[in-house]
């Protein structure tokens, strides 16, 4: 599985301590299981060497807990990786073995297998940024649909009929929206046209966790170019995010240097419950 573009930002654990950030789950490749053990070993001896030279510096142990996990990961994870026990009816429920849908049905497939197991946080990528269509809107478009659609649907099925869904919080988003204009490339050519950033408006969906189907909640101007009814920051996204998942925005934060930081910030936030049920 490739690595997406913006690894590390998109892993940083922001406020909260280094200790609770991500541990990226790559398979590239297989080795010999003693090749795996002389490795660790010797990555754990170089680690303890170099920490212990450098005691003010927490990240350092943060880093090598979680190198340390993902190496438990390896022995433990082997199995919810492996989906050869999968009927041929869910892989082609996923689109695995088509070339569109393969490589994002693959880790729609290992989200599944992974929070059947009790994992309680997976975050999907995908290989590139397929929704970053600056140009060439189109066709790039139509590519990211193509790839995603029929992964992301059976995945949210298959939790469904395996009674995980209630329990599951889904949440599908990106970063911003696109704006209602033309963006053109450096050449003018219109048939290449792609759409800039839009702070204004975006969409973001939820599915499962306690969250009601089949609503759309706010809306834009007649361009779509600004919310205009029922605005939801993002504090407040982030605020019915923790709601959902048993926490409260205001009672859950960090301390950083003499302050308490709340994970959404200093603006007011506040939990969505007309989206809940």
């Amino acid at each position: 599985m490739a690595k997406p573009a913006a690894a590390l930002d998109l892993g940083y654990s922001c406020p909260l301590f280094a200790a609770v950030s991500n541990s990226n789950l790559e398979r590239d490749f297989d080795e010999p299981s003693w090749v795996g053990s002389l490795e660790r070993d010797l990555v754990s001896r170089l680690d303890q060497i170099h920490q212990t030279t450098r005691p003010q510096h927490p990240q350092l142990g943060a880093r090598i807990a979680s190198y340390e996990l993902a190496a438990r990961m390896q022995l433990e994870v082997t199995d919810a990786l492996d989906c050869s026990d999968e009927t041929q009816n869910t892989l082609d429920m996923y689109g695995i073995g088509q070339e569109v849908t393969d490589s994002y049905g693959k880790r729609c497939l290992y989200a599944r297998r992974l929070v059947e197991r009790g994992v309680r946080f997976v975050q999907l990528f995908i290989e590139r940024q397929i929704w970053d269509n600056h140009t060439n809107l189109g066709p790039g478009l139509k590519d990211a649909c193509m790839k995603t659609d029929q992964p992301i649907a059976a995945l949210l099925k298959d939790l469904k009929q395996r009674g995980l869904l209630d329990s599951t919080l889904v949440v599908w988003g990106g970063e911003f929206g696109r704006l209602p204009i033309a963006q053109l490339p450096e050449d003018r050519d219109v048939m290449k046209a792609g759409r800039d950033h839009n702070k204004n408006a975006m969409v973001t969906w939820m599915a499962g966790g306690g969250v009601k189907g089949g609503i759309t909640y706010g809306s834009t101007d007649e361009l779509g170019f600004a919310a205009t009814e029922n605005k939801i920051t993002v504090p407040d996204w982030h605020a019915t995010i923790l709601h959902q998942l048993g926490m409260h925005h205001e009672e859950l934060y960090a301390i950083r240097n003499g302050l308490r930081e709340r994970l959404t910030g200093v603006e007011e936030a506040h939990v969505v419950h007309d989206i809940l049920m």
